[in-house]
């Protein structure tokens, strides 16, 4: 596979590997609580490198970007607004450069921290934030945008209409993690109200990520599946719910038991298969090895 191949290239190898946690990396690494991980794009740039060449090491065929809070509403909260271009393009080339020929870049865009329905923004100052960011990543080199850990449909349409002005494919992945089984987003839309959302938006893939662990991420596969229209679905789940142990966040699910739930996640109608929170790159390890135990792999 070359940085140059396409989403339907992509895609005719079958399930694709993407990466693991970032934030946790970057910690292990000397992050500290409260520091903007986005800024070490410029202050540490040999450190977010080798967290993408980790992944692709364990076997990550799509890596993502250290750009998950490169909006400049989160910006702003670290005094760093007026370095969004740099910040992001930043982000886009040292995952660029860690992937090399072996791996696909495709860039993180989160949340804007910001709500909507408490009139904190308006929906042009959403879209105009989300373009910015997107179009600096596109610059920087990125081969495919990721709108992810979404709670508000609406916020998630918009950023990726952002993103669809690129050229770029477009990831949109909701996180649910409310209501009684676990299977809405913070906002309480279903798997199949956020499916169609995104569909209608131009998601080129639609998604879950975060919020959970992967025994739950199994169902709600299967209906983002159903309502995909057809498109690709792509899975992220955390490694179990965190805990705070001696005043240190962990999680408790192993990377083998993490591995032993993707043959189920692939049955729902998983296409592309990685980790969130408190997953490393041993998990991908692991992911990849169950990936290539598979008959037919």
């Amino acid at each position: 596979m070359t940085t140059q191949s396409t989403l339907p290239a992509l895609l005719s190898q079958g399930v694709v590997l993407t990466d693991g946690a970032w934030g946790t990396q970057l910690q292990a690494r000397g992050l500290q609580p409260g520091e903007l991980p986005d800024l070490w794009n410029l202050s540490q740039p040999d450190k977010v490198r080798e967290v993408a060449a980790a992944y692709v090491a364990a076997g990550s065929q799509v890596i993502l970007t250290n750009t998950f809070g490169g909006n400049r509403f989160r910006l702003a909260e670290g005094g760093c607004a007026d370095r969004l271009k740099a910040i992001n393009e930043a982000g886009a080339r040292l995952s660029r450069e860690a992937a090399g020929q072996r791996a696909l870049v495709f860039a993180s865009i989160g949340p804007s921290g910001k709500m909507l329905m408490a009139g904190d923004v308006t929906e042009d100052e959403l879209l105009a934030a989300f373009t910015e960011q997107a179009v600096a990543l596109a610059a920087g080199g990125a081969q495919g945008l990721v709108v992810e850990t979404m709670a508000d449909p609406v916020e998630a349409v918009l950023a990726i209409r952002a993103a669809k002005s690129t050229g770029l494919p477009v990831v949109g992945s909701m996180v649910f993690d409310s209501g009684k089984d676990k299977d809405r987003t913070m906002m309480g839309a279903t798997p199949e109200q956020a499916a169609a959302a995104l569909a209608e938006a131009g998601a080129d893939v639609i998604g879950s990520n975060c919020g959970q662990g992967i025994a739950g991420f199994v169902k709600i596969c299967a209906r983002l599946k159903a309502a995909s229209g057809g498109r690709p679905v792509w899975i992220k789940a955390n490694a179990g719910l965190p805990k705070v142990v001696a005043g240190q966040i962990s999680y408790e699910t192993s990377a083998g038991e993490f591995a032993h739930y993707i043959p189920a996640l692939i049955e729902a109608g998983a296409t592309f298969v990685g980790g969130c929170c408190g997953t490393s790159p041993e998990f991908i390890r692991a992911v990849r090895q169950k990936l290539d135990s598979l008959p037919g792999r």
